[in-house]
């Protein structure tokens, strides 16, 4: 097992009125990874009650899917970490849990930035063609249930100049404004709460549908790299293990992430 080490300079602990039952957020000036302090935490008993947030002013190491690299100006930007605990929810579902915080992260930010805000499967927030944030879920399994969901979270918010990664952008430069990060994770969490809560009760019956309608390329003929080949193709669906569903000229094939590969606009 990998050793983690954090950094905290400083702790602060707030609550949410109203969210989760006004559970906490705690605030980091420095570490590792928001995922990473909370998985750590939890393997030594930490009390954390569902609705926890853990947001970071400085990550240093943070994470997107497979491995990749979320970097970011401190104090900028959100990066956050959120737990949740579906044991309602049967393992074979628990791409439903991403859906739900897609739609969540969506529904407060389309209003902000209007159409050309999407969803690019699995779990990346773009604005045309580029990429505005992004979530990484991790979920503890034990038997037929989820003991444990860490929602880690990463929205370009302030942060002018990326000069390491060519696609992304942030709300400031699109808007022209500065946003208070609090405020913004207040909607956020309280979106995310309003989405889990429906989840839990109801399933995605209403929120797949946004998910997918709001897919980046849906219906769209574009390209796709598929382990060095190039083809053309749209996507249609996706399925209930969250794998996309590509038409190839009416032949249609199911992919996992990583198997396929988005060929960006320049």
């Amino acid at each position: 097992m990998t050793i983690i080490y954090i950094l905290i300079e400083h702790l602060q602990s707030n609550t949410f009125s109203a969210f989760f039952g006004g559970q906490k957020l705690i605030t980091l000036k420095r570490v590792s990874s928001t995922n990473d302090y909370l998985k750590e935490e939890l393997s030594k008993s930490t009390p954390f009650n569902e609705g926890t947030v853990i947001m970071a002013e400085d990550q240093l190491e943070g994470r997107g899917q497979a491995g990749n690299k979320w970097l970011t100006e401190p104090g900028k930007n959100l990066t956050f970490s959120l737990l949740l605990k579906p044991t309602f929810l049967n393992p074979i579902f628990q791409f439903n849990i991403n859906i739900s915080i897609c739609v969540a992260i969506f529904e407060v930010l389309s209003p902000l930035l209007g159409s050309q805000l999407k969803i690019k499967w699995p779990n990346d927030i773009y604005v045309a063609d580029k990429k505005l944030g992004g979530i990484l879920i991790e979920n503890s399994i034990q038997g037929n249930e989820i003991k444990d969901s860490i929602i880690g979270i990463g929205i370009n918010v302030n942060q002018e100049n990326f000069t390491t990664v060519k696609n992304a952008c942030s709300i400031k430069q699109l808007l022209h404004r500065e946003y208070i990060l609090n405020d913004l994770l207040y909607e956020l969490c309280k979106s995310i709460e309003r989405n889990y809560f429906q989840l839990k009760k109801l399933g995605i019956v209403h929120q797949k549908p946004i998910y997918i309608k709001s897919l980046y390329g849906l219906n769209k003929i574009r390209k796709f790299n598929l382990e060095g080949v190039f083809v053309s193709g749209k996507i249609i669906d996706v399925d209930i293990d969250g794998r996309l569903i590509v038409d190839f000229n009416g032949h249609s094939a199911k992919f996992n992430f990583k198997e396929i590969e988005f060929v960006l606009n320049k």
